[in-house]
């Protein structure tokens, strides 16, 4: 099933983050293709510890089996590699390529997302035009020690009300959370260790989707 162009607006529900250091050696490949069994649709891998050429080499059939399944595929911080491997968009922190430069590069058509932690990032992201922003950490993250501060449940909810865009929040989020971001104004959560860890990722993806209004069918 080859995937179609994600409209921003349609972007909600659970964001899967897929880091090998946060896997513990699993293979990224087999949890993206339970994941998608259990309903996920949307796909970011983020490597903070590979070479250039090794990070490609793990892209490139990450990328075909979301193609596969019909979900959306970004790769964090790096537009070169997000080129390199056809994804379709790009995740950037607030250290990587501005907003604007990053659509110069990776053309039309392809997804932007930016972390955002504070009401300030936020509002430049807005107006910058990010198509949809990671917001967080909602709570300490358990794959991160450097982590920026702790924004709660509450810095959620008012940073809801300064944009239109789609939200997910993300930092230390568990199954039991998904009610109360939703009820902040959270269009989707963004986890990590919550799947990739997961001992049943089909189960735990499937958990985490069925609490959004509208769930996705799982991948056949």
């Amino acid at each position: 099933m080859p995937s179609t162009p994600t409209s921003p607006s349609s972007l909600k529900g659970l964001y899967v983050i897929l880091d090998p250091e946060a896997a513990r050696g699993r293979a990224l490949l087999d949890i993206l293709r339970q994941a998608a069994k259990g309903g996920a649709r949307l796909f970011q891998y983020r490597d903070k510890i590979s070479s250039m050429a090794a990070a490609y080499l793990q892209a490139v059939p990450l990328r075909q089996a979301a193609r596969d399944l019909g979900a959306t595929f970004l790769i964090n911080d790096r537009c070169d590699l997000a080129l390199a491997v056809d994804a379709d968009g790009v995740h950037l922190g607030q250290h990587d390529l501005p907003v604007q430069m990053a659509r110069t590069v990776m053309g039309a058509g392809k997804l932007i997302g930016i972390s955002t932690h504070t009401d300030a990032q936020v509002s430049a992201a807005t107006q910058a035009g990010a198509d949809y922003l990671g917001f967080g950490p909602i709570f300490p993250p358990s794959s991160k020690r450097d982590h920026d501060p702790v924004v709660g449940i509450d810095g959620l909810r008012r940073i809801r009300r300064l944009t239109g865009l789609p939200v997910f929040a993300i930092g230390g989020i568990a199954l039991d959370h998904v009610p109360s971001m939703i009820e902040a104004g959270a269009n989707g959560v963004a986890v990590i260790s919550a799947i990739v860890r997961a001992a049943d990722v089909t189960a735990t993806t499937h958990a985490f989707v069925s609490q959004f209004p509208s769930r996705n069918p799982p991948a056949r």
